[in-house]
């Protein structure tokens, strides 16, 4: 049995939800298709001192998804070209993210936020979508639990210009695929 992740789930300190997804599916339905993957890897963003953190920045029309409710979805084109898919956790104003950067699906993994977008046809569309709804995107809990021992923690990836914020152990991956 599936559940769709709730508000209540997103609405808990980012490290927790980010630890949390981890053996949780992420799920996309287009209209023609439901492609499920089992969330392998993530990565946490929290608050305005996150240098790594889009929001560190301030407000602006690019970050105001990331200060709105929890469980929305936060899309962003890198590079002109690779979309990539965060969903907003916290309070309402308080700016966090937990950017998605691996899932399995059907044994394959997808291994990068900007292939998981491209594979699963996630773009800016998408973005400030309520991913509780069960609607074009959402998470669900298929009864699949990630221990202590099999989620790993590391710096995170890309961020090195945020300094000693690039080297938080704040990146969640699955070690045993199993």
């Amino acid at each position: 049995m599936s559940t769709i992740l709730t508000r209540t789930f997103f609405n808990r300190p980012t490290l927790t939800v980010a630890r949390a997804l981890i053996g949780k599916h992420l799920v996309r339905e287009n209209g023609k298709e439901r492609i499920a993957g089992k969330i392998i890897e993530v990565e946490a963003y929290v608050g305005v001192q996150d240098k790594a953190c889009h929001a560190s920045k301030g407000r602006t029309a690019r970050t105001e998804v990331l200060f709105g409710p929890p469980g929305v979805s936060y899309v962003y084109l890198i590079y002109g070209m690779y979309h990539l898919l965060n969903v907003v956790t916290e309070r309402t104003d308080f700016p966090a993210a937990v950017l998605i950067r691996a899932i399995e699906v059907e044994g394959t993994l997808i291994d990068g936020p900007g292939k998981i977008c491209r594979e699963l046809n996630i773009d800016r569309s998408l973005n400030r979508l309520d991913m509780t709804e069960g609607r074009h995107v959402w998470f669900e809990d298929r009864g699949a639990r990630g221990t202590r021992k099999k989620v790993g923690t590391f710096p995170r990836i890309g961020v090195e210009y945020a300094g000693s914020w690039a080297k938080k152990p704040w990146r969640f991956r699955l070690i045993d695929l199993k």
